[in-house]
């Protein structure tokens, strides 16, 4: 028999920076609480609901997914309350409590545990549980019609949903400002632009998300919105609204980043955001969908190991050194 020696070893570079992934997740859910914040006072009470019931849920399932896979505890890495965060941020204040419990479930245990824990998932977890939802009760997802009956604390809000039945439409009723500023509806957290853009850029700064993806992914919205509203004005909204409407300055910078899911090389990273941003206007415009990111995300999670191939020729190989 060959001895055989196992040996563990770790990739360059070898010096720790100290870092972790406990603190990069805090550092994220620090970066959310604006937006958080926010959709707490604009949607009172019921909001914070959803969002302590979607977080404490998340992390008791993956309590109990560690008790019942025998690992070792992991809540302690707040990647579960994380995915909880993200999760109810994603909801509207109306959203009944078994249905934030049945989505955290499919978050944590499917999309997550059953992968194989963190760093295994090929897909975006908080995705997963809020695709389900979005399938099973679409309903619960036409903000519109879910606030219909809301009493908001902002006078803006409270008129879409209300003229939804005349054939109001959003871009004709919301400008950017306005966008920007959070007087829309939605869900709790994705409503206040502002809000988002300055935590995305604090997470680009403290290097917790790849800046790359969030700006190719808002490219391909700005690109793609601006040809189909160069084709017919009259029926396509155009870049801004697109950009500052549902989820997409949320999905750029918290969902479409999400590390074992996006690639790891530059121009794999720079096609994976724009292919994203590419198939929210194509969703929004040609689907049945009224906001594509969860969709369009989730399909490029999939081809992501098969762009992450792409990289640049090695120097020198291939050449004929006879």
């Amino acid at each position: 028999m060959p001895n055989r020696v196992k040996l563990t070893v770790s990739h360059a570079p070898f010096w720790h920076d100290g870092d972790s992934v406990c603190k990069m997740n805090l550092t994220i859910i620090l970066a959310a609480m604006p937006a958080v914040i926010f959709g707490i006072v604009q949607f009172g009470i019921p909001a914070l609901g959803v969002i302590l019931l979607a977080v404490s849920c998340s992390m008791f399932f993956e309590l109990m997914m560690n008790f019942a896979t025998k690992r070792s505890l992991s809540i302690g890495d707040f990647d579960a309350a994380l995915i909880g965060l993200l999760f109810g941020m994603m909801l509207p204040a109306t959203t009944p409590w078994w249905v934030v419990v049945t989505g955290v479930f499919v978050a944590i245990v499917i999309g997550k545990q059953i992968y194989g824990g963190l760093g295994a998932n090929p897909f975006n977890p908080v995705l997963i549980g809020v695709a389900i939802l979005m399938v099973s009760w679409p309903g619960y997802f036409d903000f519109d019609g879910a606030l219909l009956n809301y009493e908001f604390s902002h006078e803006a809000l409270a008129p879409l949903a209300a003229l939804k039945h005349q054939g109001v439409a959003a871009v004709d009723f919301f400008s950017t400002t306005q966008l920007l500023m959070g007087q829309q509806t939605g869900a709790i957290g994705s409503t206040f632009g502002l809000g988002l853009i300055i935590g995305g850029i604090f997470l680009i700064l403290r290097g917790c998300i790849k800046w790359e993806i969030t700006i190719a992914y808002i490219a391909g919205i700005i690109i793609t919105a601006l040809i189909f509203n160069l084709s017919d004005s009259g029926t396509y909204a155009g870049p801004m609204f697109h950009l500052f409407a549902g989820y997409t300055l949320f999905g750029a910078i918290f969902l479409a980043t999400e590390n074992s899911s996006s690639p790891v090389n530059t121009i794999p990273m720079l096609i994976y955001g724009f292919l994203g941003g590419l198939m929210v206007i194509l969703i929004r415009n040609l689907g049945v969908y009224p906001d594509g990111t969860v969709f369009a995300i989730l399909i490029i999670n999939l081809i992501n190991p098969l762009i992450d191939y792409i990289r640049p020729k090695a120097l020198g190989r291939g050449v004929n050194n006879a």
